[in-house]
């Protein structure tokens, strides 16, 4: 059978299909989304934290003002340098920290969190240079171009729009005191923080369903591969109607083997048969040990007249006793009348050739 092409992907991927790239980390990430709820948490931790930033810039320049008038040597730039390292961990830490969580849940809340070693096996096809070349003149490789491009002149042009309206205002804050000065400053910051986020949240949400739809593109799957995944799951069909013929005929059999245990065979001369036993003690009522229509029918009259069971003819009772009654069902109420006819002649004929 020949592959199936692109043109033939034409069906949705099935569940199974999903659950089982989304196993082997094939999943759609939005690299935009996860980037703009890291640089929101940063921006937000930069707010919250900025306090003790500034404490501890202070407290550092403070410091190194302290020793400006020591001699430079190894040891005194070896402790000058392990103390900028600690105070620049110590204040970069938290905001690190609020970006990798967040980052991270960027990342899980586009499609749960996932583990798989897959994505870092050896895969010899990655190699092939004319898929590569595909991959790097593809629609979505020219996407994510254009949408990088977009970003950065949008963010720009807003930054842009922003600075120059404040630039405006720098003759009046130049008169304001420095307190007022810095405030005006840390405010117009945060503005521009905002709107630089309001680009990046919509560039995001434009990345996440290009994202979403080139992934369950790639996914999409032929009628046959559909046909193939439901005969792996559910078992090939010719295999089960085969196990449906056996198990039928088993059935048959085992029927067929309780047919001498009946007292009555109930019949309609050309298409139906239907075998009736009744133990007093053991059944509340008769009992159909067996069925049948047109060549099973007459079998099991065979059967019956081998082992001396009257057959009594009643074409009505015999199509409802085959249609409302399973073989190891005890009959009908409605039907009590009328099989207890057919048992009291029955036991009359026992003994007798019954045609």
């Amino acid at each position: 059978m020949a592959e199936d092409t692109s043109a033939d992907k034409t069906e949705e991927a099935t569940p199974k299909r999903l659950e089982d790239a989304k196993k082997e980390g094939n999943v759609p990430k939005s690299v935009d989304m996860a980037g703009f709820v890291a640089l929101a948490a940063a921006t937000l931790g930069f707010a919250v934290f900025f306090v003790f930033i500034v404490s501890g810039l202070s407290a550092f320049f403070r410091y190194c003002l302290s020793r400006a008038g020591e001699e430079l040597n190894m040891n005194a730039l070896a402790n000058l340098g392990f103390v900028s390292a600690i105070e620049t961990l110590k204040l970069a830490l938290p905001i690190a920290l609020l970006t990798a969580l967040f980052g991270a849940i960027g990342y899980a809340a586009q499609f749960g969190f996932i583990f798989s070693t897959k994505p870092l096996q050896p895969n010899l096809k990655k190699l092939d240079p004319i898929k590569g070349l595909g991959n790097l003149f593809s629609a979505q490789r020219f996407l994510d171009g254009f949408k990088i491009t977009a970003k950065v002149l949008a963010a720009m042009a807003v930054a842009a729009k922003l600075l120059w309206d404040y630039a405006a205002q720098l003759p009046r804050v130049q008169t304001l005191p420095l307190g007022a000065q810095i405030h005006w400053l840390i405010d117009k910051a945060l503005v521009i923080a905002t709107a630089l986020l309001i680009v990046f949240f919509i560039f995001a949400i434009i990345d996440l369903t290009i994202t979403r739809y080139f992934h369950f593109k790639r996914l999409r799957m032929s009628k046959q591969e559909i046909r193939d995944e439901y005969k792996n799951i559910e078992g090939n069909p010719e295999v089960k109607a085969r196990i449906r013929r056996i198990q039928a005929e088993m059935s048959r059999r085992r029927m067929m083997a309780d047919i001498p245990t009946a007292d009555a065979v109930v019949s309609n001369p050309t298409h139906f048969a239907v075998a009736l036993r009744y133990r007093a003690g053991q059944d509340r009522s008769p009992v159909v040990v067996a069925k049948g229509a047109d060549m099973l029918a007459i079998k099991i009259k065979e059967i019956a007249r081998e082992h001396d069971i009257p057959i009594i003819e009643n074409p009505p009772l015999a199509r409802e006793l085959y249609k409302l009654v399973d073989i190891g069902e005890a009959i009908p109420e409605k039907l009590f009348a009328a099989v207890a006819e057919v048992f009291a002649f029955a036991y009359r004929l026992k003994g007798k050739q019954t045609i």
